[in-house]
């Protein structure tokens, strides 16, 4: 039967496994927009004078691209002054509605603080001056408007913007740690946790507009908005006015917003709209957010525009937003809609929207540094309709139908030295690779499988296999990761379209993923696959894995740059080696350099030094857990590291964070047996 126009692309087999094509269909594409321009850390992306775009490195430098495109040129350089890494940095840019009189432009950055016990540095905001219309910034010319002092390192906020009015309008978070314990967000007589309006024209260091909310009492004058977590991008529409806000959440909901003069948009009473710590609270004068969405669809939302450009006319006057973790984007409109509209799976770390003068609307991706344009997707590629449940894993191809646990002929049979825990379940896991094509090595050991590869994965609890995964690359380089829920009987296995929690026989409960959820540990940075690298294959297991893929591979490896990776319960391995590689395959896809902004800064990957994972007497970002004096590292004291707490913990603050219910005894020993040995910090 031939394909009709408009039905869901399919991958091109591989060997005998065919996965299910890319879903759901996007309504909407990407284009490759500034010239196919590449950035460092990309946070912000600005139209500013001369219909210029201006990208925003969380290091400290700001780059301009002409119009249509060109080779990027430093506007600004302020790294030397910055502090940065997590999600401390160069964090906003805004330029004056009068710049082509005055030439000033606002920067949101975080600065180092010196002598001022319990605090870790400063939320600045500032004026910088060109003297050549845009070209370049004097940082010599930076005036310094606001200060705010911030106990932890995390929930910065960093969005300035000007309003249809005016004034300026800056968003901070509420301070950092983990569920707000100062109380700012709620507190109106600081400025953390706040969107403030100000007027940067009259009076020094600037001036407060008279119809602030707070202007006459009850509150800081500068505070415009509260009960906000740590905003992460604002922005006004272009043909209303109508303020929107995306605040990232704790742990379960994230949220959009639509800001009112004075309004209380709940945090840390209430996470979305739903409470926080409580079954019940009051919530008489919260807001609700427009629309939310838990973490099953993403970790950490990105706010965008309203739409109003021509390309994609269905868009029109809705808001759309994204997600750092998972890479969806969204579109609501507001207008009762309570749930965004799914407009594509990008895979991108999703860390700034950007709109040009046409209200055309850009996306920019942290992890690659690209910037691409939201466009309407082609007609034989888009609206593809989501894949209905209930299809057959047997049916793929992807496994032997005469042994289920066994690799298929045409798929390469692995196994790995540390596993990522999956509360004690056994697995089977297997490689397709198309014919004629070749995996790529990186410098760090890890496998680039090639378009129309499928890794599957089996789990096995108490004998029974209850779960299958297929990880898909796509001939554009994209990803897609599915879910099958095995039969009680054994017969087949079938697809799930969203995540789910199911009943063990004999107590305990499986988590199947969605497969939003599946990007949270697979990101850019980790190569997206987990397990496929040279360190995780070099065994033996009845032959030597990593041999195996000795004939797929572009170019022979040298193992001994890659020490196979040691387990939590590894014998004969020291405990440190135990220890690291534990942590490595466990936490370091996330906790690695270009991981993101929403991550700490530690880096967890077995071959940095001790120095270099930026954990040893480190104060943590996410929260002391309660504990007095902890540190993500204590030498000698697993009691009072984090590092080592979180492991173990079964709730919120449980390290790897999803789908799992089951400590890792062996894997929390090994890491407390490492602290205890550790003497000092280097």
């Amino acid at each position: 039967m031939a394909a009709c126009k408009g039905d869901p692309p399919v991958p091109a087999p591989s060997g005998p496994c065919v996965p299910p094509p890319r879903a759901p269909g996007a309504t909407v594409a990407l284009a490759s927009a500034l010239g196919d321009a590449r950035f460092s850390a990309p946070v912000e992306l600005v139209l500013g004078p001369g219909r210029r775009f201006y990208v925003v490195e969380q290091a400290g430098v700001v780059k301009v691209v002409p119009p249509g495109g060109g080779a990027p040129t430093i506007a600004l350089d302020v790294s030397g002054r910055i502090i940065s890494g997590g999600e401390a940095g160069l964090l906003g840019l805004a330029f004056d509605p009068k710049f082509d009189a005055n030439g000033f432009a606002y920067l949101y950055f975080t600065e180092n603080i010196d002598d001022k016990p319990g605090f870790v540095f400063q939320d600045v905001v500032a004026r910088v001056t060109s003297a050549d219309g845009g070209a370049t910034f004097d940082p010599r010319t930076i005036e310094v408007l606001i200060k705010v002092d911030d106990p932890f390192s995390n929930h910065n906020g960093g969005h300035v913007a000007f309003g249809p009015d005016g004034m300026l309008y800056v968003g901070l978070g509420d301070g950092g740690s983990s569920g707000d314990p100062e109380g700012n967000a709620q507190n109106k007589n600081t400025l953390l946790g706040k969107l403030l309006r100000i007027d940067p024209h009259a009076g020094e260091p600037y001036g407060v507009p008279p119809d602030n909310p707070f202007v006459a009492g009850g509150g800081r004058p500068e505070i415009y908005a509260y009960g906000l977590r740590n905003p992460w991008k604002f922005s006004f529409d272009m043909l209303t006015g109508d303020l929107w806000l995306a605040d990232v959440g704790q742990s379960r909901y994230e949220e959009i917003n639509r800001i009112v003069r004075g309004g209380n948009y709940g945090w840390n009473i209430r996470e979305g709209k739903h409470c926080y710590e409580a079954p019940g609270c009051a919530t008489e004068g919260l807001i609700d957010p427009v629309a939310e969405y838990p973490r099953s669809e993403g970790i950490s939302v990105t706010g965008g525009y309203v739409y109003r450009g021509t390309k994609i006319p269905a868009l029109a006057g809705t808001f759309l937003y994204g997600d750092f973790g998972s890479g969806n984007i969204w579109s609501v409109d507001g207008l009762g809609q309570t749930k965004g509209t799914l407009l594509t799976t990008s895979n991108l770390k999703i860390s700034s929207f950007g709109q040009d003068a046409d209200g055309e609307v850009y996306v920019v991706d942290y992890a690659s540094g690209a910037v691409k344009q939201l466009v309407a997707a082609d007609a034989g590629d888009g609206a593809a309709p989501e894949i209905l449940a209930g299809g057959s894993l047997r049916e793929t191809g992807c496994l032997d139908p005469r042994s289920p646990a066994r690799a298929p002929t045409g798929a390469i049979a692995y196994s790995v030295n540390s596993p990522l825990w999956s509360d004690g379940a056994d697995k089977e896991r297997w490689l397709f690779v198309p014919e004629g094509k070749k995996i790529g090595v990186g410098p760090d050991g890890d496998f680039d499988v090639p378009p129309a590869s499928v890794a599957v994965k089996t789990f096995t609890v108490g004998g029974k296999r209850i779960e299958t995964r297929l990880f898909v690359r796509y001939d554009d380089g994209g990803w897609g990761g599915y879910s099958y829920e095995w039969a009680d009987d054994q017969s087949d296995a079938v697809l799930l379209t969203e995540g789910k929690t199911k009943d063990l026989p004999g107590g305990g409960t499986w988590h199947f993923p969605s497969r939003s959820e599946c990007f949270a540990c697979h990101t850019p940075s980790a190569g997206f696959t987990l397990g496929l690298e040279a360190r995780q294959l070099d065994r033996d297991d009845g032959g030597n894995v990593l041999e195996r893929f000795a004939a797929f591979l572009d170019a022979p490896i040298a193992r001994e740059a890659f020490p196979p990776l040691a387990a939590a319960d590894t014998q004969g391995a020291s405990t440190e080696e135990r220890a690291r590689g534990y942590l490595h395959a466990n936490c370091s896809m996330c906790h690695r350099e270009g991981s993101g902004a929403g991550a700490a800064t530690l880096d967890l990957r077995v071959d940095r030094s001790l120095l270099d994972t930026r954990t040893c007497n480190v104060a943590p970002q996410a929260g002391d857990l309660g504990v007095v004096g902890s540190k993500l590292v204590v030498p000698g004291d697993p009691g009072r590291s984090t590092l080592a707490l979180r492991v173990r913990a079964l709730d919120e603050s449980r390290m790897p964070p999803l789908a799992t219910r089951v400590v890792d005894e062996a894997g929390a020993a090994a890491v407390e047996a490492w602290i205890r040995e550790l003497g000092a910090c280097p």
